[in-house]
């Protein structure tokens, strides 16, 4: 059973003038895919540099075990932190070679299921049309890097943009959907 509690009228001001942030944001994104993902590949090479600089601090300055391999590692993602920031763009088509080939084996694994005789009938059918499907948008990347880079960024703003119009759906409404736990953990 699902509930909803009203919230603050401010709540709900932050909530529509977050939104409306978010949709423009995701319009944006929507319009330059491409730039969006290098972007947040971008933003990854930062957040993976300020890890990298955690584990050298937590190695050198605090008393654990595996110290030198805590430092290495560090080391390690710095040198490669600063390369994806150094270069967005080349780490950005390392990134959709990557997710071409986990593509292939995702539709790969999907096919194998659809044909092992575990499945039948339309869920047999589901299973290879799926796995077709991740197979030719794995090649696709795979010989188009630039279409993957597209590809993930429409992903992403599509998230995005879902995401600001549910935040002005519930500032509008001022109602929130909360699902019960125990709804969510019981077997049907």
């Amino acid at each position: 059973m699902n509930t909803s509690t009203k919230s603050e009228g401010w709540v709900r001001a932050v909530e529509i003038g977050l939104g409306i942030i978010v949709v423009i944001l995701a319009i944006y994104a929507l319009a330059y895919p491409g730039a969006t993902f290098v972007s947040l590949v971008w933003i990854l090479g930062i957040i993976l540099f300020i890890v990298g600089i955690d584990r050298l601090i937590t190695g050198i300055f605090l008393p654990i075990r595996g110290r030198g391999a805590t430092i290495g590692l560090g080391v390690l993602v710095l040198i490669f932190a600063g390369l994806v920031i150094a270069f967005p763009v080349f780490a950005t088509w390392m990134i959709t070679v990557f997710i071409g080939i986990a593509l292939l084996f995702a539709g790969a694994a999907s096919i194998v299921q659809g044909f092992s005789g575990k499945e039948s009938g339309w869920k047999k059918a589901f299973l290879i049309g799926v796995g077709a499907l991740l197979i030719v948008i794995g090649v696709m990347v795979l010989v188009s890097p630039v279409f993957g880079a597209v590809f993930a960024g429409i992903v992403v703003a599509t998230g995005l943009l879902i995401a600001g119009i549910e935040m002005i759906v519930a500032g509008a409404t001022g109602k929130r959907l909360n699902i019960p736990a125990d709804t969510l953990t019981s077997k049907k």
